[in-house]
């Protein structure tokens, strides 16, 4: 076993001059500051703008409907205003349109029906969907508590996996630390992105769903899967390595790992990009926030997670 130990030592040494090469750690800075150019305007827009939500948050009645005339979206905007229900409309790729107002009675929903065809002509209602104001609130509530509980489990998995390296639980919640910032810079990343495209560039598939709320769910674990990858190869080389310093040993696990996470994630990459190009226009939304939260992940875990363990031991060294 002492021999073995040795030898692993003198393989994971020898390959210091790579490691002064890509220098990941060094770099980390430059790393820090492509992240914050991109979540800095997300983070801008969902204070000033807020967020596009679907019925599912938002509550109310939602119409999907289509016109036989074939209106114009400025003329079904103009014909809903003129309701003075506070309607808004959303032109679909079909040439449909899903109007929304506040919640509506049955007598109310049959009304609205009759004076769009009145100003429209000819109508199809191809779907009506009612979401309540209490359970729309319910579904936000849950909704965080959601992302908030696996964070926290999160946060004290990866504490216990990591215990056993030098220092103990203080080093654990380190590594389980330091992957919960870098897992924050993913929902970070995709929660501004959708809110700029929501309410700035009021696309519909800017819209906050419960799709989106399960696409913010897989990206966290597909995150942490990523950081784990990096973390684990990052325990095995400290058990090895005496002779190289911490930094070191954290950019050579990541250079080792590097590769197979860009490769799984590009595979997951091309799959998503087919749905969204083709899967309809239910799922742009959803397979559009994945491939936002997987290239955010891949990245995060490579130039994120790590670099921030290694500043977060600068801070508080351990014995």
């Amino acid at each position: 076993m002492v021999a073995e130990g040795k030898a692993q030592e003198t393989a994971v040494v020898a390959q210091a001059p790579r490691i002064r090469r890509l220098n990941i750690i060094g770099r980390r800075n430059l790393f820090f500051a492509f992240s914050l150019l991109i979540i800095i305007p997300g983070i801008f827009s969902m204070w000033r703008n807020g967020f596009l939500l679907g019925i599912d948050f938002a509550g109310g009645t939602e119409f999907t409907v289509s016109f036989a005339n074939h209106p114009s979206l400025a003329l079904v905007e103009s014909a809903v205003a003129a309701e003075n229900l506070n309607g808004s409309v959303i032109e679909t790729s079909g040439g449909g349109y899903i109007v929304r107002y506040p919640p509506l009675n049955a007598a109310s929903q049959v009304s609205v029906q009759h004076d769009l065809e009145n100003r429209l002509g000819p109508m199809k209602v191809d779907q009506i969907l009612e979401v309540g104001g209490t359970i729309a609130g319910e579904s936000i509530e849950f909704s965080l508590l959601a992302v908030v509980a696996a964070s926290v489990a999160i946060l004290g998995l990866l504490a216990w996996r990591f215990h056993n390296v030098p220092g103990g639980w203080r080093a654990g919640f380190q590594f389980g630390g330091s992957a919960l910032l870098a897992l924050l810079h993913d929902v970070f990343i995709l929660t501004g992105i959708f809110s700029i495209l929501g309410k700035v560039f009021d696309l519909r598939i800017g819209e906050i769903d419960a799709f989106f709320v399960t696409a913010v769910l897989t990206v966290v674990g597909f995150s942490v899967h990523d950081t784990i990858v990096v973390f684990d190869r990052i325990r095995e080389n400290l058990r090895v390595s005496q002779r190289l310093s911490f930094e070191q040993v954290v950019n050579l696990s990541i250079m080792q790992t590097a590769a197979r996470s860009i490769i799984t994630s590009f595979t997951v990459v091309l799959v998503l990009a087919a749905i969204f190009i083709s899967g309809g226009e239910t799922l742009k939304g959803l397979s559009l926030a994945l491939l936002i939260g997987i290239i955010s992940g891949t990245y995060s875990s490579i130039f994120n997670a790590a670099p921030l363990l290694v500043v977060w031991r600068r801070l508080q060294p351990l014995r």
